[in-house]
């Protein structure tokens, strides 16, 4: 995949590799570095390996993102301070994935932000999710 942000961050001028293991890296936009900003902070853990979905890891890439994400909360922790997290993958066109090589979402959350106290479910079950024949 030689055109894929996630296999080559270095396609992305604005993408930087915070940390890293053998298998994974734990990418983050330069603008999510800005204080006070929607998404301060967040990231991406991604493996190294393209992979199109978090269904088509490995064990060992498994094993090195949960390690690479205790990382990236002791990392976040010391710089940022949120109040919370959320994490999440989106697998698939209709689950809102957009770049199809497998992506983890690390989104730090703050206790000043609207959506504050809201979870991954909040928008899935509100009225505007309604399915055709509900």
């Amino acid at each position: 995949m030689y055109d894929c942000i996630f296999c080559h961050p270095e396609l992305e001028p604005t993408q930087n590799i915070i940390l890293s293991n053998e298998h994974c890296w734990f990418l983050q936009l330069e603008q999510s570095q800005q204080k006070g900003i929607q998404l301060e902070g967040s990231g991406v853990i991604v493996p190294k390996i393209h992979r199109e979905t978090a269904f088509d890891l490995t064990i060992d890439e498994w094993n090195a993102t949960y390690i690479l994400l205790q990382d990236v909360k002791d990392y976040l922790d010391k710089m940022y301070q949120p109040q919370g997290y959320n994490l999440g993958w989106n697998c698939g066109e209709i689950g809102g994935q957009h770049i199809f090589h497998a992506h983890f979402h690390v989104l730090p959350r703050y206790t000043d932000e609207p959506l504050a106290g809201k979870g991954i479910r909040y928008m899935f079950k509100g009225e505007t999710n309604r399915r055709g024949n509900g």
